[in-house]
């Protein structure tokens, strides 16, 4: 049987993150009693005490077992954890050393969501791929340097630590675990009893972009100030770094240092956001909206907005128009 502890944070956090995971691995059990067959896991809510507020004392959550009595898992859930993501480490971290001994002793360790600041601070994503919410990402990559941020993913499985995506997403994760320890068909029953939609890797056509101006740069923050004014012209390098008064090669590296993008990448991300935008709220057509944000290439649209989104414009707007049917 296979021992699984799921992670009762102290402070902020998302009750459905701890009641998912329990009720998904749960169902599995259930599913194998319903066959006559043994059940294969042992979950145990694991805290840092005997009992957990969550949303300002609205709920409570009583974990059968704190870190202190778990002398070894097989699988650690560090689920989501909200707020200020430095008091959420400071109030969770006892669990660093627990999670970093739980994981030398044989334990493979997931985290849901924000979930993944805990699972970073312990030092075992260095040199991996990570995910998280999409609104952590600048977070994420300053508090964590050393951890192969990839904002896109839903879903990364690396020696034994695995990371999801934002918010539900995370659902997709514990399908894909249930995939790997039971097998295709109890992830597809699973999956169809919970209504949760398999296969889903990626999470960029839910990324809200937001400019990256808590830097202190001025005059970078200058320079994206004239970017999102005119990003529907045919904006030049030089023109900007001309803007800003600085040379191309300066302007690029101060540029890229504060906002994590190139200025061509900055660019391509203000124009896809604009346009996701028109593509959700108004009657226009794929072509007039390439058109107003910028682009005059139907085919270098597409695959700019592919490459941000995952999708395509029309996809994106069959999915998103307030105005496309969607019920009958």
């Amino acid at each position: 049987m296979k021992h699984i502890s799921v992670i009762v944070p102290e402070g902020p956090a998302v009750l459905s993150s701890i009641v998912g995971t329990f009720k998904l691995f749960g169902q599995v059990n259930n599913f194998l009693a319903a066959q006559g067959m043994p059940a294969c896991y042992d979950i145990q809510l694991v805290g840092l005490s005997k009992e957990t507020q969550l949303y300002e004392g609205l709920f409570s959550i009583k974990p059968q077992v704190t870190i202190d009595q778990v002398k070894k898992t097989d699988l650690v859930v560090v689920t989501t954890i909200m707020g200020d993501m430095q008091d959420s480490l400071n109030l969770n971290q006892e669990f660093v050393p627990w999670i970093q001994k739980m994981y030398q002793g044989g334990a493979e360790v997931a985290s849901l969501c924000m979930g993944a600041f805990l699972l970073a601070a312990t030092g075992l994503l260095d040199g991996k791929r990570a995910t998280t919410h999409w609104i952590g990402t600048q977070a994420f990559q300053q508090m964590f340097p050393e951890v192969i941020f990839q904002q896109d993913k839903i879903i990364t499985d690396e020696k034994g630590t695995y990371t999801s995506g934002g918010a539900f997403s995370f659902l997709n994760l514990l399908i894909y675990l249930i995939e790997k320890y039971n097998g295709r068909d109890m992830a597809i029953l699973s999956s169809k009893l919970f209504e949760i939609d398999i296969d889903r890797y990626n999470q960029s056509e839910f990324v809200i972009f937001e400019a990256q101006k808590g830097h202190g740069d001025e005059t970078i923050q200058k320079a994206q100030d004239y970017i999102e004014g005119h990003f529907s012209n045919q904006l030049t390098i030089d023109e900007m770094a001309d803007y800003v008064s600085l040379s191309r090669r300066n302007f690029i590296r101060r540029f890229k240092t504060a906002t994590q993008n190139t200025p061509y990448e900055y660019v391509q991300r203000v124009r896809v956001e604009a346009a996701k935008k028109s593509l959700e709220r108004t009657k226009q057509n794929v072509g007039e909206v390439m058109m107003d944000v910028g682009y005059s290439d139907s085919k270098a649209f597409r695959n700019v907005f592919r490459k941000l989104t995952g999708c395509s414009p029309v996809e994106y707007k069959m999915k998103y128009n307030k105005y496309s049917t969607k019920v009958g």
